[in-house]
């Protein structure tokens, strides 16, 4: 085990309990998980809180920023954004495997030290927080109506594949939840959610980095919480070309997410219900910015699925049922010699059926099993990004509801595939 694998009793260091020790308590608590982002940091203190002053004047209110280690100058931004004195405010460097997860553990440590009513959690890399992004986080939450708030937003179509092709039609398929944005990193909880996550024994694993966002909503979905979606208008931030900015993320999320299909199996697989999750929306000032422009590098995008197919196909037919592996084979063989790729929704269903459920047998390294998925998962957004090529917004969440449509018209394959291995 290196230092940085080690399990610390706690994320939060001396100086940081100390902090606690003498404000005492809060009702809210915004956390600001942070790595790298001197450039934009500030904006979103100031707007967190100028949101915490303007809407909460009366209640105890506090700023967390949770650091893994940052190299430039994010910290000393965060510590010199303009926020009303009002406002407590706390910059540290957490203990632990350093990620996302760890930043967010430090923060349900605080704020459960700090007893607060309501916990935030807004990304570091945000252009278009503003105030009311605190309000509607925060009231659903104070007012006792929900226990965890995940955000509805209009994202440029290609911002978020992930989610899009993926994490979403998968979470709405398999459970029956119309989560929007399971992982978009804006969350609102109350203290007994905080409590329930810090207690579970996650943080070596890919919860720990960026497997936490996915793992908060289903844990929240699975053990019966109260759920809703927040709109907030319109998310800019950084935005990642899929071809280029995957990284570990992609294997962190994925493998979470096939780990809870598992491990909530009871909870899905003998009823198929759809339930409500409800977006709230207050229907005055909700911005609708202009969604920046995004370029995708679609040439290695097929470059990658073409030499990815080659290289791993004897490793797909073991995975997937020999039909869907021959339409795969159909399509890769269609795109020779072609600046093209039909990769349609229904053949991407039955492909994340088939790993879903290998995954929750697989005696070998499933990084390598989901590893694998990327060249495919290329192809799939290939043929996405050109069906939404010039569409607005209204217009390409049509695209990826099909994607969700065909999920739950093949959940039956899921579903007998389980049947057979029980």
């Amino acid at each position: 085990m290196t230092l940085g694998d080690r399990q610390y009793d706690s994320a939060l260091r001396e100086h940081v309990h100390e902090w606690i020790t003498k404000i005492k308590n809060v009702d809210i608590l915004v956390g600001v998980p942070t790595f790298n982002n001197e450039d934009s940091i500030g904006h979103v203190i100031s707007r967190i809180g100028e949101g915490l002053e303007t809407y909460y004047p009366d209640l105890k209110k506090a700023i967390f920023i949770s650091d893994g280690g940052s190299l430039d100058n994010t910290r000393e931004n965060a510590y010199a954004a303009n926020i009303p004195d009002s406002v407590e405010r706390r910059v540290t460097i957490y203990r632990g495997l350093p990620g996302k997860g760890t930043s967010f553990r430090a923060v349900f440590e605080c704020a459960n030290d700090l007893s607060a009513r309501a916990v935030l959690v807004f990304d570091s890399d945000l252009h278009s927080i503003t105030p009311q992004w605190v309000k509607r986080m925060a009231d659903p939450i104070l007012q006792n109506e929900y226990d965890f708030c995940t955000p509805y937003y209009r994202r440029h179509p290609f911002d978020g594949t992930i989610t899009n092709m993926i994490v979403y039609p998968l979470i709405s398929a398999v459970f029956g939840r119309n989560v929007r944005q399971p992982i978009g990193g804006d969350f609102s909880f109350n203290l007994k959610l905080s409590r329930f996550w810090s207690e579970q024994p996650v943080w070596l694993t890919d919860v720990a980095r960026f497997g936490i966002d996915v793992w908060m909503t289903l844990t929240a979905i699975n053990e019966e919480f109260r759920v809703a979606q927040v709109d907030l208008g319109t998310k800019i931030h950084n935005p990642k070309d899929p071809a280029a900015d995957l990284g570990p993320m992609f294997f962190q999320v994925i493998s979470t997410l096939f780990y809870l299909i598992g491990i909530y199996e009871k909870n899905w697989r003998h009823e198929q219900h759809d339930f409500d999750v409800p977006v709230l929306s207050d229907h005055t000032g909700t911005e609708n910015m202009k969604l920046p422009e995004m370029d995708v590098s679609i040439q290695k995008m097929i470059r990658e699925f073409e030499e990815g197919f080659s290289h791993f196909k004897p490793m797909y037919r073991q995975v997937m049922d020999m039909s869907t592996f021959n339409e795969l084979e159909k399509t890769v063989q269609k795109m020779e010699g072609q600046d093209l790729c039909e990769f349609d929704a229904g053949l991407w269903a039955k492909i994340l059926y088939d790993f879903v459920f290998t995954y929750q047998n697989w005696s070998r390294n499933r990084r390598r099993l989901v590893d694998i998925m990327t060249p495919l998962y290329f192809g799939r957004t290939v043929t996405y990004v050109k069906e939404l090529n010039h569409l607005s917004w209204e217009e390409a969440e049509k695209v990826i509801q099909e994607q969700v449509s065909q999920l739950k018209k093949n959940r039956p394959y899921l579903v007998n595939k389980f049947d057979i291995w029980e």
